[in-house]
């Protein structure tokens, strides 16, 4: 076994382990089946995947648009039946539901989410609940985690930065320095800081990752670009290895496999 075996063991268990009586799914295809915990905290888009799942509405629908390092999207009543080489993927604008972004769940992979409109004409992130998308991503690295949230929050801080420390204020600074009043240059200074700070807390679209979400990145992997942006509704238990033979089919143009991969869903709890 593992390292990676365990890790994802504990991940697994740790974010289940008060999940007891949460709802789940089996995604059955010809690679293989994969099982699925739906969250509780998710409830409009639990409830509203169940009620299409028990209609049979995704049976017989396909991955229509598989990308390696990224994900697996499924379930557009346009894929079912589909000839090679037609535009699939379709959603359907009398199934979508409020958003429930959540703090606590991220793209991890096996993370099983909702697609939506973009943000222009959907600004209220209401998903699709006429299909699905399944976390593949790829390993991180620390330092690769540190680059995204510099790249991020550096031109953030810097923003505010330039807003608070105006020239005046540099200007009396400096003076204080030139004439040596240490004490009201440090309290000017500290002033200036913990307006900075506080500002910065309260900014929207920073990103700083938590403990689980560095562990998950770094061993089983994922994809944090997009964190805070879509609905993750649930999380694969089982089957990890039919994602990652999902995610390295050959495609055409569109990301379709070229030999199709149907759909089958069954509520098993």
């Amino acid at each position: 076994m593992t390292r990676s075996f365990f890790i994802l063991v504990f991940i697994t268990v740790f974010t289940i382990s008060g999940w007891s009586q949460t709802k789940k799914v089996r995604i059955s295809t010809r690679l293989g089946a994969m099982e699925f915990l739906l969250y509780n905290d998710t409830p409009k888009h639990r409830d509203a995947f169940l009620q299409e799942v028990n209609k049979g509405y995704f049976n017989g629908t396909l991955f229509y648009r598989v990308i390696q390092d990224f994900l697996i999207q499924g379930g557009s009543k346009s894929s079912k039946n589909a000839p090679p080489g037609k535009r699939i993927g379709y959603g359907d604008p009398d199934k979508t539901v409020d958003d429930e972004i959540r703090p606590n769940h991220f793209h991890k992979k096996g993370a099983l989410c909702a697609p939506r409109q973009p943000d222009e004409i959907n600004p209220f992130k209401q998903s699709d609940i006429s299909q699905f998308f399944i976390v593949k991503g790829r390993v991180y690295s620390s330092g690769e985690l540190d680059t995204m949230e510099m790249a991020v929050n550096r031109p953030i801080r810097n923003k505010i930065k330039r807003r608070v420390l105006t020239p005046e204020i540099r200007a009396e600074l400096k003076r204080l320095k030139a004439e040596k009043k240490v004490k009201e240059f440090r309290e000017l200074a500290q002033e200036v800081k913990d307006k900075i700070e506080s500002e910065y807390k309260l900014q929207p679209g920073t990103i700083e990752f938590t403990e689980a979400q560095r562990t998950a990145y770094t061993t089983i992997g994922g994809y944090p670009d997009l964190d805070g942006k879509y609905t993750i509704f649930g999380e694969c238990i089982s089957g990890f290895d039919v994602i990652d033979k999902i995610a390295a089919l050959k495609t055409d143009k569109n990301n379709r496999p070229f030999n199709d991969v149907k759909i089958t869903i069954t509520q098993i709890k």
